[in-house]
Formats: C-alpha cells, structure tokens, sequence
C-alpha cells in the first residue's frame, strides 16, 4: 500500500495560524484543516439561521476533519453540523440541570436569563458526522460487530495524526462545552474519536463520543457511539482536578447509551457531484 503525506501548508490571519494537511491512505484522502474562529458577524448570521438564541463563543466553523474515497463517498466532521444537532428548544432535562445551576450558584440572578431561553444551553450534541456523497454514500446500518480496541493499544506505527477542535464554550465562566476530532492513521487501519465533553461547575459531566474504525482492505467501517454522564454529587469520591480532564474522567462516568453501527463502502462509482448528509 502506498501512503503519502503532504506538508502543512500555513498562513496567519489577524493573529490565527491557519494549516491544512492532506494524507492519502490506499484509496482514502485524509484533510484536516484548522483555521480562525468565526468572525461574530457570520456567527450572529448562523443563530439566526439555527433559532438559536446564541452559539459557542469560540466557533471554528472552517475547521474539518474529511475523510473521502477516490470515488467521491466518505465521512467529515465539521462544527456548523455538529450544531445542527443541538436542541434548539428547551426540554425537560436540560431544565432541571439549569435549575440545579441556578441554585448551586450564588450569582444566580446575573444568568438567569441566559439559561432559561429556549435551547440547550450546553450545546449537547449526538452528531457523529457528515456522510459525504450523493448517488454513493456509505451505508449505515446496526451491527453487533465491535471496534477492538485493545488491537488499537498494539503497538504500530502513526503516519498521521491530527486533533482538530469544532467548538468551545465556557459557560459563562462556570464550566465547558467542547467538541473535538482526532485521527489517527497507522499501516493498518485508521482510527477516529470524535468528542463531546461537557462540565457544568457542581451539576453534572457529560461525555458523548464516537469513534470510527476502518481496516485497510474491508469494505466497511465500524462506528461507536457512547454517552457517559454522571451528577457532580455521585463523583464527590473522586480528585476534582480529574474533572477538567476528559481522558480521565471518562473511565468514571456511567455509561447511559451505546449504539454500533456498520458503514458498508458503496461498490459503484458516482455519477453526479457529491453533496453533505448530517449524521
């Protein structure tokens, strides 16, 4: 198999470096692009557009990670579909978790209006990427077939990595909502792990991953997706330094949903333009 790598190609605009980088993995062409955040002109504009009363104030809304077939069909992640999957009205859950905010925090009356309009607040998000591709897509469907991961803790070669983020917010300075991309390509297979992490300040922490896997030479993908939460009180046995650190909290919270699915590589070639499907 012939892999190859391109150099990062940079330029800084008004004090942000941006890079792109492309690597070409058998049939697949990996971009990770970074650049600026969004300019608060095109993310008042994207608000409204989402009935969203507001967006993460650090919105990277350029930066993707793609990962595309040389016959048009892939997968990316970018943050702008990733927000299309936030609950853009109120619901019941995240009002309790507000309320319980509210009365955590002496400063209440300061937030009180930001956290009752209607939308989620922490920008929860179950996106699990883009489909990418028009009269070819990959195939989605459940499997019972699981991602091994300990093959993944094997010692092999990294040809590429990349971690991109999407976007961030600080909740008003009581906690974050975050989500990020990584990939890593190896001689065997390539691994993603895109997550969300989410830590409100005394009420709860929140992870939602997913991870995609795919073996050189299969004609499928393996995708995961997992949410983890837990309340701030049922981790009180554990060092708080440990919840500002997903990698390690991770392994504390309670598992609350687990969904795989196969993504089966189409066997024809496209005969139209490829175009974006949200996941």
């Amino acid at each position: 198999m012939r892999d190859k790598g391109r150099p990062t190609m940079s330029t800084t605009t008004h004090g942000f470096k941006s890079s792109k980088q492309d690597f070409t993995f058998g049939p697949w062409r990996v971009t990770a692009a970074k650049t600026h955040i969004m300019k608060s002109k095109d993310i008042e504009r994207l608000a409204e557009e989402m009935h969203m009363p507001s967006l993460p104030e650090m919105l990277f809304g350029d930066n993707v990670l793609r990962i595309q077939h040389t016959d048009g069909f892939g997968i990316e992640f970018n943050a702008v579909d990733a927000l299309k999957r936030v609950n853009n009205m109120q619901d019941t859950v995240k009002v309790a978790c507000a309320q319980e905010w509210q009365e955590s925090r002496s400063d209440f009356e300061e937030h009180a209006k930001e956290v009752v309009k209607r939308y989620d607040w922490t920008y929860t998000t179950d996106y699990r990427g883009t489909l990418l591709g028009e009269d070819l897509q990959l195939k989605v469907s459940p499997t019972t077939e699981r991602i091994d991961l300990e093959k993944l803790k094997a010692r092999e070669q990294i040809m590429f990595f990349e971690d991109v983020l999407l976007f961030e917010d600080e909740l008003h300075d009581h906690g974050v909502s975050m989500i990020s991309v990584k990939i890593r390509v190896m001689p065997s297979s390539f691994f993603v792990l895109l997550r969300f992490f989410l830590r409100v300040d005394g009420v709860l922490i929140r992870i939602n991953d997913t991870r995609l896997y795919h073996q050189a030479g299969q004609n499928y993908m393996l995708r995961e997706f997992s949410t983890r939460e837990n309340q701030v009180s049922a981790l009180q046995h554990l060092p708080p330094a440990l919840y500002t650190d997903p990698n390690e909290i991770a392994q504390h919270l309670s598992l609350k949903l687990t969904q795989c699915e196969k993504l089966e590589l189409p066997e024809h070639k496209p005969t139209s333009e490829p175009s974006n499907t949200p996941q």
